[in-house]
């Protein structure tokens, strides 16, 4: 199986590093990730600046990984399947990310726009994440806990083109409970902002990274997670509301 993984904090993140590790164990492995992290990127794409790369090695200078890329989590893809990849991949993995990515965060996810990316050239994608509690990450072990569930989606045999969205709970609050399927929440999450003055009198503000769910919808990706399930979502990027389509079908529109 030719694997194809990227992600969203960087070519150098722990989490890639250990998920390649337990990836190796169902094919060969090909990163092609940013330099630099790119959290919250979203689906964003480089136009106005060259798309830099450089090859990675493993520390002995000899193996090689794969592509570091100046640029998008969703410019790694299209990169890799366009111009770097001899043979296109089976799979495309994005993870493993530093944070879930549950909820809303998937409009805002580099990690779940580089599998949506993968989506739209027909190849099976999978965006992994891990949720934290404090910045405390256990990555071996949900990197252990991604594959044997990116090992369960792929005995399936999805059509070409499946994009699925999957998130482990914190590990340090307890045992995983096992796996739940469920959708993805779209209750409105708290956000704040910090708001300062800098020393020319200057109002700025920093996000807070405090953004949290307090009324999530029950049975949801958040719920679940917040119970120690992994979660598992199938996702599309088609964002016509088809419904709504149809009422609009009907109505009686006029130019002058």
């Amino acid at each position: 199986m030719r694997i194809l993984l990227t992600n969203d904090d960087g070519i150098y993140a722990p989490g890639l590093k250990a998920l390649r590790k337990e990836l190796l164990e169902l094919g060969s492995v090909t990163v092609v990730a940013p330099a630099t992290e790119q959290s919250a990127a979203g689906h964003s794409v480089t136009l106005l600046t060259p798309l830099l790369v450089n090859e990675v090695f493993e520390d002995d200078g000899k193996t090689f990984i794969g592509w570091a890329v100046e640029g998008r989590p969703a410019d790694c893809v299209k990169l890799a399947l366009l111009e770097l990849l001899p043979d296109p991949p089976d799979v495309i993995i994005s993870g493993l990310n530093a944070g879930s990515n549950a909820g809303i965060n998937v409009l805002y996810s580099g990690t779940v726009a580089a599998a949506i990316e993968g989506a739209f050239y027909r190849r099976t994608a999978i965006a992994v994440s891990l949720e934290y509690d404090q910045k405390i990450y256990d990555f071996p072990t949900a990197a252990k806990y991604s594959r044997q569930v990116i090992e369960q989606i792929l005995a399936r045999n999805p059509p070409q083109g499946s994009l699925f969205n999957v998130n482990i709970p914190v590990l340090e609050r307890g045992p995983v409970k096992g796996v739940k399927v469920l959708p993805q929440n779209v209750s409105p999450y708290t956000e704040k902002f910090d708001r300062r003055v800098n020393p020319r009198g200057r109002t700025y503000f920093w996000t807070s990274p405090e953004f949290t769910c307090p009324d999530p919808h029950p049975d949801t990706d958040v719920t679940a997670l917040d119970e120690s399930y992994i979660t598992v979502t199938p996702l599309q990027f088609d964002l016509t509301d088809h419904a709504r389509l149809e009422q609009l079908k009907k109505w009686e529109w006029k130019v002058e």
